[in-house]
């Protein structure tokens, strides 16, 4: 599945674990303020089990694979959990893990799911104006 709107990863997300995605993309907020991709990546890293039954790796393809039209090669590799090409451990993959464990027992109200729409659109038209450059 090729998400191709922002409504269509809404609906996804919606129909997913939100309160994780919600607490994981909102600790990467506080952390990394000024990258909406790690921030991006956190909220949709676990769209996977949505999509289909599979291994913990193949949903985290299956979410990469998801997400990489609409919202770019970084999140997709962050998505996937790839190192950096040159393989060396990649500090933005290491905070979004270290987020993501953080937000299954964290005990605070991240907000909405709607709260987001406008970062997603915002790195989806990015995305959007890079492929037609490529």
């Amino acid at each position: 599945m090729e998400l191709r709107s922002v409504e269509e990863l809404m609906d996804l997300l919606n129909a997913g674990r939100h309160q994780h995605a919600l607490r994981t993309a909102a600790l990467l907020r506080r952390s990394r303020p000024a990258d909406k991709e790690l921030q991006v990546a956190g909220l949709v890293h676990g769209i996977g089990p949505v999509l289909g039954p599979a291994d913990e790796a193949g949903r985290a393809r299956g979410a990469a694979e998801a997400v990489r039209p609409l919202l770019g090669e970084r999140v997709f590799r962050l998505v996937r959990g790839d190192c950096d090409p040159a393989g060396a451990a990649d500090d933005d993959l290491l905070r979004l893990r270290h987020a993501a464990e953080e937000g299954r027992t964290a005990g605070f109200d991240a907000g909405i799911l709607e709260d987001w729409r406008t970062v997603l659109e915002l790195i989806a038209a990015r995305n959007s104006r890079l492929g037609a450059v490529d």
